[in-house]
């Protein structure tokens, strides 16, 4: 394990520490005598050096890379997020990291094809059984509900929430543009964005309100939907647990999507 050595201009020899510790430098007693307040951390056998109180420990995120999607813009955004991303389909590290990103562009029956052919949804279904952060993004959350209706073809999803995927019913398909979000109550990813518009390109989405579900469910909690609008209502983003999803492209909406990808990781 990578250590930091902490030296004291109280006087105290260094001494070795667990890598994740505390950030103030008084919380290190026993190591530290708590009262130079000017502890420099160095990482032993490692890249970066931290001088001061505070010590930021980056979170990861992989990216998961299984063929579906313009992966890249979503790697950059996160990269200005702040946080440490990988683009994998390595079926360790996507299970290890602090949050999993699930891009998705195209049909529905492809995507969930690709999915498992790279066990994709053992990679969820695991993550969400341990309690792991795992975010979709448009076909990504599409994927994640019973059944998709697309070209003909009825295809089994990942079935996290009710619902089929269809057709929307607009006279201008695709939905390509910016649009509003009406944003369900007790929401976490749009915390402090008001007002905002996101930027979508899709002709399919969920039209039929699930809540009804898990009202005759009723020791179930619902999850937080939000909804935008295109000919009719549809779900544009979902919360429930360490699983979210948006049917819009946050990593294309701007300053918006940037808060919103911020707060998806603070919420592992």
């Amino acid at each position: 394990m990578n250590e930091w050595k902490i030296y004291c201009s109280g006087g105290l020899l260094p001494k070795t520490i667990p890598r994740f510790v505390p950030h103030a430098c008084a919380i290190y007693r026993g190591f530290c005598c708590g009262s130079c307040g000017d502890c420099k951390k160095i990482l032993i056998a490692g890249k970066t050096q931290i001088s001061g109180r505070k010590q930021a420990v980056s979170k990861k995120v992989a990216v998961f890379d299984y063929g579906s999607g313009n992966v890249r813009s979503a790697v950059n955004a996160l990269k200005r997020v702040g946080v440490e991303v990988t683009l994998t389909s390595d079926f360790s590290t996507c299970l290890e990291a602090d949050g999993l990103l699930v891009p998705g562009v195209g049909a529905f029956a492809a995507v969930m094809k690709d999915l498992h052919a790279r066990r994709g949804d053992t990679i969820i279904d695991r993550r969400l059984a341990g309690g792991r952060a795992v975010l979709g993004i448009c076909v990504g959350m599409q994927i994640l509900f019973e059944r998709g209706l697309e070209h003909g073809e009825d295809t089994a999803g990942m079935g996290e929430w009710p619902g089929t995927v269809e057709k929307l019913p607009a006279p201008i398909l695709p939905h390509m543009g910016w649009s509003k979000i009406q944003v369900g109550q007790g929401s976490q990813l749009f915390s402090g964005i008001k007002d905002e518009r996101f930027y979508f390109v899709h002709s399919y989405g969920v039209t039929a309100d699930p809540a009804g579900h898990y009202r005759q469910a009723s020791r179930m909690k619902p999850p937080i939907f939000s909804w935008a609008t295109h000919g009719e209502p549809f779900i544009a983003a979902v919360e429930n647990g360490p699983l979210a999803a948006t049917q819009f492209h946050p990593e294309k909406s701007g300053d918006a999507g940037m808060e919103l990808l911020r707060n998806w990781t603070q919420t592992f």
